[in-house]
């Protein structure tokens, strides 16, 4: 490239560009620590780099915790709106054949809540009244408890209908015997729905 052709713009830019390369302390040697202090500035830029990963992972991981949280407690208002039942038509025996109706059992936070709803049962009073039971395979009872007529009635049991899958109701008369009188007017033996 040859002078003449060049513009006078492009002529003074030269000019310039010379000048600069011309400066002598353009062509120092940098000093000693400069080196450092660039290594120590990237070291800290990598830092603050790690610190920020770490952030966005501890948030991440927040993020990770909020969503189990919700599907857990998605989950647990399922349960809740959707409980564990068991139902059954109960049976009269011989020492109440008019007796006719229906138990629901519910899991509960508190147990199982039983409703049992009787017709045409005798009712108790005094010294006398019914008891509720369930049994299991293994002959074990858990009174569920006691009432003095069936057309409505709240119980409640500690144990599970899947394994304790008997209900029974037996008459009772205040005594010193905690157990079962052996008098059965009702049995149930609840299913789940």
């Amino acid at each position: 490239m040859n002078e003449d052709d060049l513009t006078p713009e492009e002529i003074a830019e030269l000019e310039r560009v010379d000048a600069l390369l011309a400066d002598p302390s353009l062509w120092t040697e940098p000093p000693a620590e400069l080196q450092e202090k660039v290594v120590e500035a990237i070291a800290q830029e990598s830092g603050r780099l790690r610190r920020r990963r770490r952030t966005r992972y501890a948030l991440a991981a927040v993020a990770a915790s909020v969503v189990l949280a919700v599907g857990v407690t998605v989950t647990v208002q399922q349960v809740h709106d959707d409980p564990v039942q068991f139902s059954a038509t109960v049976a009269p025996t011989e020492l109440a054949p008019q007796a006719h109706g229906d138990v629901s059992l519910t899991r509960t936070q508190s147990g199982w809540r039983i409703t049992l709803k009787v017709e045409d049962l005798p009712r108790r009073d005094g010294d006398e009244y019914y008891e509720a039971w369930l049994r299991n395979e293994a002959g074990q009872r858990v009174s569920i408890g006691t009432f003095n007529e069936g057309d409505y009635v709240t119980l409640w049991a500690p144990v599970s209908p899947a394994e304790f899958d008997t209900l029974t109701v037996t008459r009772e008369v205040l005594d010193d015997d905690p157990g079962p009188s052996g008098e059965v007017v009702l049995t149930a033996h609840p299913q789940r729905r």
